[in-house]
């Protein structure tokens, strides 16, 4: 049912998963734990699969928040439960509060979660390619850090997103990372198809945590596009499907 980082299950007082699709209510293409409030499924059957995420992170269901993603460089703080038809448009959350799991959504895209041990702050971030591009790991990380938090002591873990040997992506998507920088470049392989080349957003996301000062960094490796366990937007679009569920990856302090 859930994925867990070695890294972050060693820190005292925490909770995270790397939920799959394992464990829910859902059936059809959202079978079987999606938690994505934008996808199209039975909204009681999302609330339900929410229910149990909370349930195994030790919250009740108002306590277990997520953010309106818009693949944005956008971070905000969170200090209590709020609607999820109010819920702020973001791609990251940070907190210091106790028995608040904060989460972020994804079916391709990269999940970061993060804590400070000694401050007791924590963070979840949404990295699609577009996020980490332009500064969703770093609005992170400084968020952490204007809650007490010291990059040099900030532990992080990317859980399961789409791996190189299955991201292909065209042309113009390699020139606008060169564009930006051109030492981005080790972070693609040509691909089989002329004018393709194949992605490494896992790696793009760790250099950009390396560069932001964060150094204890987990991957647990799982590519969704291949894992069956494993909601995939690009699989579905392969596979000709109407929709797709979405994994949710959340983590909490526990109260002292």
């Amino acid at each position: 049912m859930r994925l867990a980082s070695p890294l972050l299950s060693a820190i005292p007082g925490l909770r995270h998963a790397f939920f799959t699709r394992e464990g829910g209510v859902s059936d059809g293409v959202y079978a079987d734990l999606n938690g994505g409030l934008g996808s199209n499924d039975d909204p009681a059957k999302i609330a339900e699969n929410r229910r149990r995420m909370a349930a195994q992170m030790g919250v009740a269901p108002a306590h277990f928040l997520s953010v309106w993603q818009i693949h944005s460089p956008d971070a905000v703080v969170a200090t209590g439960p709020w609607k999820n038809a109010s819920r702020p448009r973001a791609d990251a959350m940070v907190t210091r509060s106790e028995g608040l799991a904060i989460s972020v959504t994804a079916a391709d895209c990269g999940p970061i979660l993060l804590v400070d041990p000694n401050a007791r702050v924590i963070g979840a971030a949404h990295a699609g390619w577009k996020g980490a591009l332009t500064g969703i790991v770093e609005s992170t990380v400084e968020a952490m850090e204007k809650l007490g938090a010291e990059r040099s002591g900030i532990v992080a873990a990317i859980g399961p997103l789409i791996r190189q040997h299955s991201y292909e992506v065209g042309g113009e998507f390699v020139e606008r990372f060169i564009e930006a920088d051109a030492e981005n470049g080790v972070f693609f392989i040509p691909s089989t198809r002329e004018g393709h080349a194949m992605f490494d957003l896992a790696g793009f996301i760790r250099m950009r945590l390396e560069n932001a000062g964060v150094l204890m960094i987990d991957d647990i490796g799982v590519d969704t596009y291949s894992d069956e366990r494993c909601y995939s937007y690009r699989r579905s679009v392969h596979r000709k499907e109407p929709d797709y569920g979405r994994h949710v990856h959340a983590i909490a302090l526990e109260g002292e």
